[in-house]
């Protein structure tokens, strides 16, 4: 008997070890099916919209975006595409515009383009889908069309007032030159700026539309005093947009205006916290 009882808490010691080897074999199994999500989820896609490199009116959009592009994938893991806009205007399409279903975020800086029904719908519900864009400088006329266009090709004109909140009332004469002026110094997209800079940008006459909007940015050249950079809801979908976008705007050198349109992209792409 005496043996027997001994024997006991060897057992209990042998159960113990048996159920803990037991519960750490049905963990290793289980885990998984039950591990947390990878956090190396895919980069945010950003697709670039620029005019034709043979428009002389785009600001050589078609230079200045691509480099910096690759510059924003490099610095800060974004992926990163640029799209074309073939011309005329009149006639104009971009190839493999259906690059922009799967994109996080659509910057737009093109002028005057003419494009077909299809196209303009997929740029369209990027915006109905409450997804961000970013606008640079001819984007406040980039679907507006004068003169006739080529059958199958459609203009956009109310791109500006509803999704920009704005009116274009043309520009300032050259010689260019506009003295920038930052105005709400506590949102993010102006960090690291300074309260003020010179840029070779003529400055465009925007009339705001959007009482809501935000205006980060001023501008004054030749006795004007304009807005020079936005923020503002287009639905559910952040917009920003800038007057900015000059090619010297893009000059290693002039660092600004690059930090400036990063700290959009950045501001567009974060999640905000519902309540």
């Amino acid at each position: 008997m005496g043996s027997v009882m001994n024997s006991l808490p060897a057992l209990k010691t042998g159960l113990a070890l048996l159920r803990t080897a037991a519960l750490a074999f049905i963990t290793a199994l289980a885990a998984p099916l039950n591990a947390a999500p990878d956090d190396s989820s895919d980069p945010p896609h950003i697709v670039f919209l620029v005019s034709n490199e043979q428009d002389d009116n785009s600001y050589e959009s078609a230079r200045t975006i691509p480099p910096f592009a690759e510059a924003l994938a490099e610095e800060h893991g974004y992926r990163t595409t640029v799209l074309e806009a073939e011309f005329p205007e009149s006639e104009s399409r971009f190839p493999d515009i259906e690059t922009i279903w799967e994109a996080d975020l659509l910057v737009i800086f093109c002028r005057r383009l003419g494009l077909p029904a299809d196209q303009l719908t997929i740029i369209k519900n990027h915006v109905n889908a409450g997804k961000p864009v970013v606008a640079l400088k001819t984007a406040n006329h980039g679907f507006a069309v004068r003169g006739p266009l080529v059958p199958g090709h459609f203009a956009w004109w109310e791109f500006v007032a509803d999704v920009l909140g704005a009116e274009n009332r043309g520009y300032t004469p050259r010689p260019f030159g506009t003295d920038v002026t930052v105005v709400e110094r506590d949102h993010p997209i102006v960090e690291g700026l300074p309260e003020n800079w010179r840029s070779e940008n003529n400055l465009y006459l925007n009339t705001l539309l959007d009482p809501g909007a935000t205006v980060l940015l001023r501008g004054k050249a030749h006795g004007h005093d304009q807005p020079l950079a936005w923020i503002r809801r287009a639905g559910r979908s952040k917009v920003f947009y800038t007057a900015l976008g000059h090619p010297a705007d893009f000059d290693d050198e002039r660092p600004h205006f690059r930090r400036l349109l990063a700290n959009a992209i950045r501001w567009g792409l974060e999640r905000e916290e519902k309540p």
